[in-house]
């Protein structure tokens, strides 16, 4: 981590995390109304946040460097269409909706050596075989993987 972005990066870390990435979690496990509709604003509240934070022209969430706020961003980005929107109902729209946030994550997804790291069918599979979630097992077809 640059120490000279340390605190800029631990900051929207600190931010991402429980509204987006665990949020996701919290909206999919919630067990009332109010926990999952609660995790689903604080998850959307967060997209917007990003979308408009790339709208700047920046190529990455703090500069033009790749750093573990990027890295934290995408493990949750690259999961949300395959198996947040649907499974754990974080559906008012999807990440390919979003014009600045699909595209970075196609620029992430463009970094050599890190599409290599993305195998959707364990993705849809890993998550679709949560039996509480998903009693039948049935993993859908699409989507297909993020260009």
């Amino acid at each position: 981590m640059p120490p000279n972005l340390r605190e800029t990066i631990e900051a929207l870390n600190e931010r991402i995390y429980p509204s987006l990435n665990n949020g996701v979690y919290r909206a999919g496990f919630a067990t009332t109304q109010e926990a999952y509709e609660d995790a689903f604003a604080g998850v959307f509240a967060m997209l917007d946040e990003l979308e408009e934070r790339l709208g700047d022209g920046r190529k990455f969430l703090i500069d033009e460097r790749f750093t573990e706020a990027d890295v934290r961003l995408f493990v949750t980005l690259v999961r949300f269409d395959l198996a947040y929107y649907g499974l754990f109902k974080c559906n008012l729209r999807r990440i390919a909706d979003d014009s600045k946030l699909s595209a970075y994550l196609a620029r992430v997804l463009d970094i050599p050596g890190i599409r290599e790291t993305v195998n959707i069918d364990h993705i849809k599979r890993g998550h679709y075989s949560i039996k509480t979630l998903n009693p039948t097992g049935i993993v859908p077809v699409g989507p297909e993987m993020p260009s």
